[in-house]
């Protein structure tokens, strides 16, 4: 058995929305037991169009399946002197960076625009390096992580490791691409790690990243013009799954640094692990990275399951697999026959230490996910939050799906996670939109028509309960916590009946446990903002009291697109509008000047596009330097 991965209890409890599913993990004893395994799920799983999330039978499920009724739109070298107090990146938990477009540590700005990683001098305001990334402007760099004079750069999509017209890649995880940069002086790129998978996320610790790959079997299932029939499919496609070989199925790497070029096998057979009762056909792999040294290739240990929604502590790494496919909302997902009875597994790594991360308990709840902040650790225990859908009652246009959410928590019993206690009926017909964990409290907004915002008491672990609910038009797809029992809320605002006019931004007081209120709402007709769907372009700055996020929209009489950064200053009970910085200059396309992120340091609020880095007073939000990009 791999050291650090040992077996799991299987003991289903008595209730039905929080039984434990049987995840126990265990180890490969051999590549020949992998390679039988592997055929072996896939060979209960392979239809006339492959394996279930391969490329052929998303693009089948979206010709042939209605989407679901409440989908809605939804410095190169260090200067000198002290970092100045500046902002970080908007993170989950305390202790856990996350990769984002843009990273400070007070003295430079590291950002990506444009396949190059771009270092600007922020206490001169100038530009020191541009860093051309492998494949430059034609490829795509999904967030950096900073650590003194290096950042790690996440490319994902950037084509397998073994490359061949006869293979396809499944669930489309075709390849990704992690970039250690070394920004002293001019800055230069020390090291490339190609691996074969997608890449879904990635957490630091101090100077160690842990990066979780996705991957799948690279298989060749033909399709001619004009096929035969279903079961001669199947058939033909079972036959590719018998001649495959272990290289098929385990993702390969290519590793280039100044000392070194290798490529191979990036896991072993031994270092993967499955449950006992059934394997995968899809593997999570989990890498760690010292950025204080030479890039390797991250001491891989991997398990088969599929998903990949992680969330990560100071000293614990969660990887979650909902069984949604990974570019399906849990809201959008196609009808399935057996929905209601869909789980989300959670695998438990311990990463304290520099060492590669320790598998140390699985368990499972019903529904699925809305993103990591469904997950929170909490003196012991690990809190979920879930929507469970059955979209077969609900054939009729117009009716709600049935639908509700529940809070589960789970607690560790040697190398279970068990459940010990939960709520549900949350939200019935709805679906989460957002979820806030705070200390004893957690705080879920639900949304079909209108805005339940529930406050639950989880202070009694065993007995959560609902101690208040405040429904108003509209939705909050990020809470962000305040002091003095306040919280703000960015979304939409929506008519009566859920149609959605414009982002919204909400202050709500949260004193009374009982009847949580809306202080003050901001309102921007036919607007959209990244914050509500990605937390790390929200900007709460507590000294100022300023909120700041991007925003987008459609100019209906100018038949064209506007985007600047809005800045809101909470005074009081309120919400006051100080103004709105944008990136209009010339050179520059539209879709590059859309502002998407922003960070303090200093007196500066600094604003962030493709086309470059602005400069304002964080007063005044008087421009004091634009720094475009080349």
């Amino acid at each position: 058995m791999l050291p650090g991965f040992g077996p799991t209890g299987n003991d289903d409890g008595p209730d039905r929305t929080v039984a434990p599913g049987e995840i126990d993990l265990v180890a490969f004893d051999s590549c020949g037991e992998a390679i039988d395994e592997f055929q072996g799920a896939a060979l209960e799983q392979v239809g006339p169009y492959g394996l279930p999330g391969g490329p052929r039978t998303i693009m089948v499920d979206m010709l042939e399946s209605p989407m679901a009724a409440d989908a809605t739109s939804g410095a190169a070298g260090r200067a000198a002197g002290a970092p100045a107090d500046h902002s970080a990146t908007n993170i989950h938990e305390s202790g856990a960076d996350e990769p984002d477009l843009v990273k400070t540590d007070g003295r430079r700005i590291v950002t990506i625009a444009a396949g190059t990683l771009q270092v600007v001098d922020a206490s001169s305001r100038t530009q020191t390096a541009s860093i051309e990334l492998p494949g430059g402007e034609n490829t795509y760099a999904s967030g950096l992580l900073l650590h003194g004079d290096r950042a790690l750069v996440m490319m994902p999509g950037f084509g397998p490791v073994r490359p061949a017209a006869d293979t396809m890649p499944h669930h489309g995880d075709d390849g990704s691409r992690l970039v250690l940069v070394d920004l002293t002086g001019a800055g230069k790129i020390a090291g490339t790690l190609a691996v074969d998978g997608a890449y879904i996320d990635a957490r630091k610790s101090g100077a160690i990243a842990r990066v979780v790959i996705r991957s799948g079997p690279r298989l060749n299932f033909p399709m001619g013009d004009q096929p035969e029939s279903p079961a001669a499919a199947t058939a033909r496609n079972r036959a590719v799954i018998r001649d495959s070989s272990i290289a098929d199925w385990l993702p390969h790497f290519e590793l280039d640094t100044p000392q070194r070029s290798t490529s191979g096998q990036l896991v072993d057979c031994a270092a993967v692990s499955h449950p006992p009762k059934e394997t995968g056909v899809s593997l999570l792999t989990v890498l760690t990275l010292d950025l204080d040294r030479e890039l390797g290739t991250g001491d891989p240990v991997a398990i088969t399951a599929g998903g990949g929604t992680v969330y990560g502590t100071a000293n614990s790494l969660y990887v979650a697999d909902d069984g949604v496919p990974f570019d399906v909302m849990p809201a959008d997902r196609p009808g399935q026959e057996n929905d209601a009875k869909q789980r989300t597994r959670v695998y438990q790594f311990d990463t304290t230490g520099a060492g590669k991360p320790r598998y140390v308990a699985s368990g499972s709840v019903s529904g699925s996910l809305l993103n990591q902040y469904s997950l929170s650790e909490h003196e012991g225990v690990l809190r979920i939050a879930t929507t469970e859908h059955d979209r077969r009652c609900c054939a009729e246009e117009g009716q709600a799906p049935a639908s509700e959410s529940t809070v589960s928590v789970l607690a560790k019993r040697g190398d279970k996670l068990v459940p010990i206690g939960s709520v549900g009926g949350l939200g019935k017909g709805e679906r989460i939109y957002s979820v806030r964990f705070l200390g004893d409290v957690a705080y879920l907004v639900t949304f079909r028509e209108t805005d339940p915002l529930y406050r639950v008491d989880l202070s009694d672990p065993e007995r959560p309960r609902v101690t208040g609910e405040l429904k108003i038009t509209g939705y909050s797809a990020y809470l962000h916590p305040l002091a003095e029992d306040r919280l703000l809320g960015v979304g939409q605002e929506a008519t009566g009946r859920g149609r959605t006019t414009g982002t919204q931004v909400s202050l709500f007081d949260t004193s009374d446990a009982s009847k949580p209120r809306r202080l003050a709402q901001h309102h921007v007709a036919e607007a959209q903002s990244e914050a509500e769907n990605d937390p790390h372009a929200f900007l709460y700055w507590p000294a100022k009291r300023l909120l700041v996020l991007p925003v987008m929209y459609y100019q209906r009489d100018a038949g064209g697109e506007e985007s600047y950064a809005l800045v809101l200053r909470l005074d009081g009970d309120s919400l006051t509008e100080v103004g709105k910085v944008s990136h209009e200059v010339d050179g520059s396309e539209v879709w590059q000047r859309n502002v998407r992120r922003s960070l303090v340091v200093g007196d500066t609020l600094w604003t962030v596009s493709e086309a470059g880095l602005m400069a304002s007073d964080i007063d005044t939000l008087t421009r004091q330097a634009w720094l475009p990009f080349d």
